[in-house]
């Protein structure tokens, strides 16, 4: 059962709450929490890329780092760890993309991905003049499959005379192209999303459901299995999960309760509206999932709330579900939950056991 971290690139990480921890993003924070990482034995490393963010009294997601370039930065100080850096498709054309993705190929020793994101933020795209309508909310997989096809055959071949609707290659060249494939992931929610990721990508990240409820999204991997068996490919879930760790129950519990009472309803109210701004959502799409709660103050991902032996035992449980191949975790502090789980929590879990750690 692999495990990863989806690193703090923007600011607060993923509590939007006066409450919770509040930090700035930077290339230190995130050099520790990936150097952490790796001594703990994490398979991987993601960042995302958010280029808009919902205000509020803490600026959530105001401020933020670009994911290629971190992800580079962090290659070249890093040993062992998988990185993925995120391409927002409508930002970056895809040539462009295969060669950075090469690059920090380079840099890594073979040790790098690209995460698919299609867009359902509006604003990230409207702000800088880059949206193409909302026809993109229908046709935003389809856009994504010209600019993986343009990616592969760049990577594979070194050369690219794709046509399509989006994308017209004209004898594109890529060289030096990386020793092996880029491997590539994406995070459908959606039945489309899923049947994309299972067509062209090697693990789908999926959200885990409710609190405490480790199995509670026992349906989400079950559907990519399905998508991947239509497929005729081995492409996995890995499940996303916070993780709110202390000495006792009480204590976490106590400190998920703080939370949800701080809640910065402003930036959640700008969340919410922008979710519901996608013309063509499925019930299982990333705007519903978002726009289920009246109070997503972590996106609605499943969340882990308990002492180091109840967390270790719920991810156990998450790691039982059919098709899930890893689990990617944030923390509501990072660096002391990094410490926490990687010296308290794992070394409990049965999947985990083959883990030694580094340091």
């Amino acid at each position: 059962m692999d495990i990863g971290v989806f690193i703090p690139i923007n600011n607060n990480g993923w509590i939007i709450s006066a409450a919770s921890p509040q930090y700035m993003p930077s290339f230190d924070l995130n050099r520790r929490v990936v150097e952490k990482a790796e001594a703990y034995g994490f398979e991987f490393a993601l960042s995302m890329i958010k280029l808009h963010g919902f205000g509020g009294k803490t600026e959530f997601w105001d401020h933020g780092l670009e994911s290629f370039t971190l992800m580079s930065a962090l290659a070249a100080v890093t040993k062992r760890i998988r990185l993925y850096a995120s391409t927002a498709v409508l930002t970056l054309p895809p040539a462009m993309v295969a060669r950075m993705a090469a690059t920090i190929d380079d840099v890594s020793g073979g040790r790098f991905g690209v995460n698919i994101v299609s867009g359902w933020h509006k604003v990230e795209y409207t702000q800088m003049g880059l949206w193409p309508g909302d026809q993109h909310f229908g046709k935003r997989y389809d856009y994504s499959t010209e600019y993986v096809r343009v990616m592969q055959d760049l990577w594979s071949e070194g050369h690219s005379d794709f046509k399509g609707e989006f994308f017209q290659m004209d004898a594109c060249k890529l060289s030096p192209r990386p020793k092996k494939g880029i491997p590539l992931v994406a995070a459908g929610q959606s039945d489309r999303g899923m049947e994309f990721a299972a067509t062209y990508c090697d693990f789908n990240f999926a959200l885990g459901e409710g609190v405490n409820e480790p199995t509670k999204a026992a349906s989400v991997p079950a559907r990519m299995l399905e998508h991947a068996k239509k497929a005729g490919r081995d492409v996995g879930s890995y499940m996303l999960y916070m993780v709110i760790a202390d000495e006792t129950d009480a204590k976490a519990l106590a400190k998920w309760d703080a939370y949800n009472a701080g809640a910065d309803k402003e930036a959640l109210a700008h969340l919410l509206g922008h979710a519901a701004a996608d013309t063509a959502p499925s019930e299982t799409s990333m705007a519903a999932a978002i726009s289920r709660s009246p109070s997503p103050i972590n996106f609605n991902m499943g969340t882990i709330v308990g002492s180091y032996a109840t967390c270790a035992k719920l991810l156990d449980e998450a790691a039982t579900m059919p098709g899930v191949k890893g689990l990617m975790l944030t923390f509501d502090d990072f660096i002391k939950g990094m410490d926490d789980f990687g010296t308290r929590i794992q070394p409990l879990m049965a999947c985990r056991s083959h883990v030694k750690m580094a340091a």
